[in-house]
């Protein structure tokens, strides 16, 4: 007779990244030391922000990781339901929201989910840990509630493959037709023409314009070659680069991260940060309450600093 035991579960995901708004955090916290306690998954906790900086945050490292090791996303809100969304905006993304361990079965069988989103409000830390643990070693197309437990066809288990090829291409082709012929020019690019930004009398280089107050908004550009001496802010913020291309030191995180048009980038508050513009740079940028800055270096040890960048030993993450 056949061996009719079930096949063992994959091997542990070898990183998480975790993050949450303030109504999921005392929940991330608890299955962040859970999944610490197992003691072979390396867990990077962003902490805490607005849900949808934070997720996001998260969903663009999880769709920038690739490869391996295998890299997957923890976030929660008050429902589960905003993370997931912000975190699913990013390609090959695939957040799927559980209250219940069988949710958490369908989503990694169904969807191969990477990305778990859970419930600060309505789920209790003991049921949140074993909805992580089923996510955690449920495998893709794993027999599953909605396959009423029982091993998928050939046919869905096809379905299933194809589904994870075919839905990063959704949009793609309407995408690039519009971009060849120019039908779909960024908003934020719209918002900054003929909008005259206000020189920053204490930063060479670079003017501002606030677009909205509470939560603010701004507009900034930087002319090439200027430098923002290591400084920090009593908000987080979240950067969206609309052209141009700088690079960024989180001296806090002993990070430095290179961003070009398109790219996104959140600091949280607090955290020390150094900028070189290498071109003419326009980006978006948005926080909580009003401006402020705390310069932690003079300009020219920001200089000096720059130009012995190699032996600085920080991480560049681009």
């Amino acid at each position: 007779m056949a061996d009719q035991s079930p096949a063992a579960p994959p091997p542990l995901p070898l990183k998480i990244i975790a993050g949450a708004d303030g109504f999921g955090c005392p929940l991330k916290d608890a299955l962040v030391a859970h999944l610490k306690s197992l003691g072979n998954i390396d867990v990077e906790d962003l902490g805490t922000s607005s849900y949808y900086s934070i997720a996001a945050e998260v969903g663009r490292r999880v769709s920038a990781a690739g490869g391996f090791p295998e890299v997957r996303g923890l976030v929660a809100c008050g429902t589960g339901a905003g993370v997931s969304i912000f975190a699913n905006k990013f390609p090959g993304v695939f957040a799927a929201t559980c209250l219940s361990p069988a949710d958490a079965v369908n989503a990694r069988s169904i969807n191969n989910s990477n990305v778990l989103a859970v419930s600060g409000i309505s789920t209790p830390p003991e049921s949140a840990i074993e909805i992580l643990d089923t996510w955690l070693t449920t495998p893709f197309k794993a027999p599953c509630p909605a396959s009423n437990l029982k091993p998928w066809s050939d046919e869905i288990e096809s379905f299933l493959d194809n589904s994870l090829i075919e839905m990063p291409k959704i949009g793609a082709a309407s995408a690039s037709a519009a971009a060849e012929e120019k039908l779909a020019p960024c908003a934020l690019c719209c918002l900054a023409k003929s909008r005259k930004l206000d020189p920053i009398e204490i930063i060479p280089g670079g003017a501002m314009k606030i677009v909205r107050e509470s939560p603010t908004s701004a507009i900034v550009s930087f002319k090439a070659g200027s430098v923002e001496p290591a400084h920090h802010h009593t908000f987080g913020h979240d950067l969206l680069v609309m052209k141009g291309s700088k690079r960024v030191w989180n001296l806090t995180k002993e990070a430095k991260y290179d961003l070009v048009a398109g790219d996104y980038l959140f600091t949280p508050a607090g955290d020390v940060h150094r900028v070189k513009y290498f071109e003419d740079t326009e980006f978006f940028i948005k926080w909580e309450g009003k401006w402020d800055i705390f310069f932690d270096e003079e300009m020219e040890a920001a200089k000096v600093a720059i130009d012995k960048e190699a032996e600085d030993g920080y991480q560049l993450i681009k």
